[in-house]
């Protein structure tokens, strides 16, 4: 086959490249003309650059908000002829998009007409709606004309536009921005304007101000339609701290009590972008499941979704209208159903609790592209609005300067007025002569040839002075801000203040840290001991203490371990890619047989396997660690997941696999770790972190090259068991207090080899 990449073209500047190296760069310039041309918000504004040039536009057009309004065909034809070449819908879709108040939380055009709905109702053609900008929308576009921001050519040339509009406020963060570019997304969510300014204003007065700082003025996003937040203080904080994560969101709710004892569950506010039409669809296909492709009948889950949702709820409706704009009404099969599992279920079966996800990226002051956390983002954007005061301030002075100059010339004419018309009436140059006569400037001189026989009425001499005087007070002030940083941060201030005062309001989404709603069928709270093959096969049997030794396997298949707990636990399974599997311990069989294999009772990633498996309630803390040599601690009820496609949990760096997991003992203090080499380290528990979102977790202990993690666990005071062999026997051996001493340190450190003839190849702690 040829190599088309040896191949050669013309580049327009007449450079002879290979065809490889063509495609490449032409796909580097249409990747970068999507990111920052299209999809991106920048920082400055927090516009795409096609909403960009739909306000600009709108404002050239005099269509501020006490204007009336004209058809959107005609905006959107205003801007695609001059500022946009690009396909009218794409260009309408932006601005019904501005005018949408549940999608914008602060909408910066007004829209008259059909606009669309949360439902998925789109908004009407172009031709029939009609749009003007809202009052907000000034922040944007008042100081356009005083010089704040550059200007470039369009398209063709025939027309100047701006390259940032002068946003008085954060606009990326107040309203947000969703978009793909070329290997590159944004999901940026809405903020209070309120909360959102006074976090700018502290980071003013304190530019070393931390996050933690400013999130004590804005904790959180602020959804356009409402709804509550339930991820804790802490992990809210890690997403605003890195630029991205996601955010657990709930609808809010109340109980309406009806007579002889009934009630109702009425769902007043919807998480983002859910909407009630989406709840109904994903109620009827729980309550009316099909069966799924290429398969013969319903699955266990759908079954079980059908009887747990029609066991509680008798009627669902949408009462959403002009009264309320979110209004979904369920009526449960019994007043007598208890109210919190009622709405738990709900919430666990359907969208009204989800994800969502915060990937703070946007065009940074530099021009580049990049994630940023909120501390850069407020920074970045006090910047960008110290730089536009400053314009505009001495945009002002020179205006101050060339009229103060003018009226200086006219000044003249008022002091010397029989002489200016004698020159002018005998002069065949009289601007030539009155330059000379008065050593005026040309712009002097044609104002005062300009001037009207009316304008040198005495009154209009005292109007002179007065305006002058007013003018040089104006430039002296305008003069000391420019010279003052303190000054210039005193006015940013007030104008904020001012404008968050004029256009703020109060919160619409709850911040409360809330557990997540989860899907569990009522079963009795019972003993059982859970049995899991080394080829991941479980099965149950009823009570504790049962003998191991009695148990049978299929042919070639072996104990991997059995574990005490109860009915109302769940099981863990790790994968080798580090994604975590949960699945619950009554829904496994019981009895004698051989059981069911686990990746049956999940969606086991492509490519990989399951490593390890764990099974007790979710209070339960264990030591998670990859024979890497990184571990962290995190409790079961972290690893559950209510999708069978389980969750990302542990980072994989190379070749390295999830090791056995260990429980944290009651009274640990130590953590000891064996390397493959033999090494032996023990380090204080206080040394390793417990992280509730799972990671690459801290170093634990040193490793050369070629050498791995083998296990570790947590021990007490009463030391640690090697396990091993000698001599080709197993063995063990018991180190404690003096034996345990040369193995002390700090993590991450080296360690060092028990002074014993054992192989050993794996630790457990000694049990009290």
């Amino acid at each position: 086959m040829e190599d088309t990449t040896m191949a050669t073209t013309t580049s327009p500047d007449g450079e002879l490249l290979t065809l490889g190296v063509y495609a490449e760069r032409a796909y580097l310039d249409y990747a970068v003309s999507v990111v920052k041309g299209r999809a991106l918000p920048d920082v400055c504004d927090g516009q795409k650059p096609v909403q960009r040039r739909i306000l600009y536009s709108m404002s050239e057009m005099g269509l501020a908000s006490d204007a009336k309004p004209v058809k959107s065909a005609r905006v959107v034809g205003d801007v695609l002829g001059k500022f946009h070449p690009h396909g009218d819908q794409s260009a309408y879709d932006a601005l019904v998009r501005l005018a949408q108040s549940f999608s914008m939380r602060y909408p910066l055009i007004d829209g008259q007409g059909n606009f669309g709905s949360r439902d998925g109702d789109g908004a009407a053609a172009m031709r029939y709606t009609e749009a003007r900008l809202t009052p907000i929308a000034r922040l944007l576009l008042d100081e356009i004309d005083m010089d704040t921001v550059d200007f470039m050519p369009n398209y063709d040339g025939s027309f100047e536009e701006p390259r940032l509009l002068p946003g008085r406020l954060p606009f990326v963060l107040l309203n947000g921005a969703s978009g793909i570019a070329v290997g590159l997304a944004t999901e940026i969510p809405s903020h209070n304007l309120r909360e959102t300014a006074a976090a700018a204003i502290a980071l003013i007065r304190n530019p070393a101000a931390s996050l933690s700082d400013l999130l004590a003025l804005m904790p959180g996003p602020d959804f356009p339609g409402g709804g509550q937040i339930i991820s804790s203080p802490a992990e809210i904080a890690a997403a605003y701290e890195g630029g991205r994560g996601s955010l657990k969101v709930r609808a809010r709710w109340k109980i309406e009590e009806l007579a002889r004892g009934q009630w109702n569950l009425v769902v007043t506010e919807l998480p983002p972008n859910t909407s009630g039409q989406k709840v109904l669809e994903e109620i009827e296909d729980l309550t009316n499941p099909k069966i799924k492709l290429g398969k013969k009948a319903l699955t266990p889950d759908q079954l079980q979704g059908k009887q747990t949702i029609l066991g509680i709820l008798d009627a669902v409706r949408d009462e959403s209208g002009k009264e309320a704009a979110v209004r979904l009404v369920f009526e449960p099969k019994s007043s007598r159903i208890d109210q919190t599992e009622f709405v738990n279920t709900l919430l666990a079966h359907t969208s009204m609790e989800s994800n969502a996800p915060l990937n703070l990226v946007m065009v940074g002051a530099d021009g580049r592209p990049r994630q940023k956390a909120l501390t850069d983002i407020l920074r970045e954007w006090i910047a960008f609005r110290h730089q536009t005061l400053t314009r505009r301030t001495r945009h002002r002075l020179d205006k101050a300067n060339d009229r103060i100059h003018i009226l200086e010339g006219r000044l003249i004419v008022f002091l010397n007025i029989d002489e200016v018309i004698r020159i002018i009436r005998e002069s065949d140059e009289p601007k030539a002569a009155l330059i000379e006569a008065f050593q005026l400037s040309e712009r002097q001189a044609d104002d005062i040839l300009e001037i009207r026989l009316r304008q040198l009425a005495r009154l209009e001499s005292i109007k002179l002075e007065r305006e002058l005087s007013e003018l040089r007070d104006e430039r002296r002030k305008l003069e000391d801000l420019l010279g003052s940083e303190a000054a210039m941060k005193r006015l940013m201030i007030r104008e904020i203040e001012a404008d968050a005062k004029q256009f703020g309001d109060e919160r619409r989404t709850l911040i409360q840290h809330e557990k997540r709603a989860l899907a569990e069928a009522r079963v009795a709270d019972e003993p059982v001991t859970l049995i899991v093959s080394t080829r991941g096969w479980a099965r149950t049997q009823k009570g504790h203490g049962i003998d191991t030794a009695h148990l049978s396997f299929k042919s070639g298949d072996s104990l991997y371990g059995a574990f005490e707990c109860r009915t109302t636990d769940m099981l863990i399974a790790w994968g080798s890619n580090g994604r975590v599997y949960s699945t619950p311990v009554a829904g496994l069989p019981g009895g004698r047989g051989d059981g069911v294999p686990v990746t049956s009772l999940i969606d086991l990633e492509a490519g990989s396997h399951l490593l390890h498996y764990y099974a007790a309630g979710p209070e339960r803390a264990l030591l998670l660690s990859t024979s890497g040599g990184f571990g962290f601690i995190a409790r079961i009820s972290d690893l559950v997941s209510r999708n069978r496609t389980g969750k990302a949990f542990m980072t994989i760096d190379g070749n390295a696999q999830p090791l056995m997991p260990t429980p944290v003992l009651d009274g640990a203090t130590q953590i000891a770790c064996l390397a493959s080499d033999g090494r032996l380290l023990v380090f204080g528990i206080d040394e390793i972190k417990t992280m509730t979102g799972g990671g690459r977790g801290v170093g634990l202990i040193a490793l050369d090259e070629g050498q791995s993690l083998l296990h570790c666990v947590t021990i007490t005071a009463a030391g640690v068991v090697l396990v091993g062999e000698r001599s080709g026997k197993p063995d063990t051996v018991t180190l404690a207090r003096t034996a345990l001493e040369p193995h002390l340190g700090k993590r991450v450190r080296r360690g060092r080899t028990p002074a014993t003839r054992l192989k050993t190849t794996s630790l457990r702690p000694v049990l009290n």
